[in-house]
Parts: C-alpha cells; sequence; structure tokens
C-alpha cells in the first residue's frame, strides 16, 4: 500500500482513465479524477472507490482545456491531499475522417482537449512536485504520435506534440527528481474503438503480432509501474502495441 500519496487524472470517467484510476485505488492512492461531462460515471466510479477500496476519492466535471477550471481542480485537491505525487494526463478524444473535411473549430477543440490540456495540467502541478523534489507525470499517448495515421492527421498532431512535450518537460524537471514518461499507446480495447466493424476488428488484430486489442488494464499496471518506479527512466515515450508499429 501507498498511504498519503495522490494521483491526479483526467479523462478518468471510463476507458483507459478509469482502469488508471481503479488501478491506483487498489494500489492505496488517494484519487481526484476529473472528466469533461460524464458525471453520473464518474460519480458511480467514485462510490466504488470509495466502498471497495476504502480510500479517499475526489471528482470534478470540467474542461481540462480550460486552464481556470483546472486551475480550480487542481486547487481543491491540493486543500485537500495537501500535494499532488502522481499526474496522470489520460483525457483525449479522436476524429476519424480528412484533413480537408475538418472545421478549424474541429481543429482547435482537439488540441485544446489532447495538447493544451496537457499544458495546463502540468504548469498548474509542477510547481508543488518541485517544492517537494519529487513527482511523476505519466502521458497517455498514441503510436500514432509516432508514426501518424491516415485520417487522423489532427489526433497524430496532437499525440506527436505530447510525445515531444513529454521529452523536453523531462529534460527541465530530472534535476528536480520529478520523472516525465509517456504511454503511446496501440490498439487498446475500448468505447474509443467502438466505432470499427467486427470486419475491421478481425482486419487489425491480424496486424498486430500479439494477435490481440490490448486492455485497459494492462495501461494501468504500466502507468502504476511508472508511477512507482524507475527513477532514473525519464523522458521516454513507452509504446505498448503488442509489437504493432
Amino acid at each position: 500500500m501507498t498511504p498519503n500519496k495522490t494521483v491526479f487524472i483526467t479523462g478518468a470517467s471510463r476507458g483507459i482513465g478509469r482502469a488508471i484510476a481503479i488501478r491506483f485505488a487498489a494500489a492505496g492512492y488517494q484519487l481526484a479524477l476529473c472528466c469533461r461531462q460524464n458525471t453520473q460515471l464518474l460519480e458511480d466510479l467514485q462510490q466504488l472507490i470509495i466502498s471497495q477500496y476504502h480510500t479517499d476519492c475526489l471528482i470534478f466535471t470540467g474542461d481540462t482545456g480550460d486552464y481556470h477550471q483546472l486551475e480550480a481542480m487542481i486547487s481543491e485537491t491540493i486543500a485537500r491531499f495537501h500535494h499532488i505525487d502522481v499526474l496522470v494526463n489520460n483525457a483525449g478524444i479522436s476524429y476519424i475522417g480528412l484533413l480537408t473535411d475538418m472545421s478549424p473549430d474541429d481543429w482547435q477543440h482537439i488540441v485544446n482537449t489532447n495538447l493544451t490540456s496537457v499544458f495546463n495540467s502540468c504548469r498548474l502541478a509542477v510547481p508543488g512536485m518541485v517544492h517537494e523534489h519529487s513527482g511523476k507525470i505519466i502521458n497517455i499517448s498514441s503510436v500514432w504520435g509516432c508514426c501518424g495515421a491516415s485520417c487522423e492527421v489532427a489526433y497524430s498532431a496532437t499525440k506527436g506534440g505530447i510525445n515531444a512535450f513529454t521529452q523536453a518537460l523531462a529534460k527541465e524537471l530530472a534535476p528536480s527528481n520529478i520523472q516525465v514518461n509517456a504511454v503511446a499507446c496501440g490498439a487498446i480495447d475500448t468505447e474509443m474503438n467502438a466505432f470499427l466493424s467486427e470486419a475491421d476488428r478481425i482486419a487489425l488484430t491480424e496486424e498486430i503480432p500479439s494477435g490481440r486489442f490490448g486492455r485497459p488494464e494492462e495501461v494501468a499496471e504500466l502507468v502504476l509501474d511508472l508511477a512507482q518506479k524507475h527513477s532514473y527512466l525519464t523522458g521516454q515515450i513507452i509504446r505498448l502495441d503488442g509489437g504493432w508499429i
């Protein structure tokens, strides 16, 4: 168990974020969780965590791409728990379609949600970590941030931005004993991939050397490992993709 450690997780109401929250709760962390609009799902998760894992859990609904909204969430978290030891940036949306069909508003929305949110959370959480001379920042990225995907230009651009952000911030924060890493996920079996037809799922599975989609719980296990260990591992983009890319 990890007494008096606090993790702040964005995009925590479902999928990978929910799995990460449950894994950290099982490890004894205090949790602060946020999502953009799925308040009921987040409330259900909060009740599960409190009743099953007997640890404290704050929840927030708001836009992590809005600096002032996130500032209020992080301020309340610090007021309650006094510090944030681990920051997990998981909030993200996808957009499937041709670049020429994408509106400027669509572009700005995905950039704010996927990339600006990472700046916002780090800008707000890092000073406390520097003061404590300790901290872990784990950004949830994608293999498409490493190589790009057709019809996912905006998504690939934001995830590529997260990868570069991770590597640069790691260099800034290493002297303060703060490690910054990213997990570049491959095909993970979440609602984000629910649009795939059965035929598409089979075809995609055949491309993956491991022969299956990844599970959210596998992402969560890796994130917890990065949070608890590896003080010399920083600035890394760790692909979790079954050998796909």
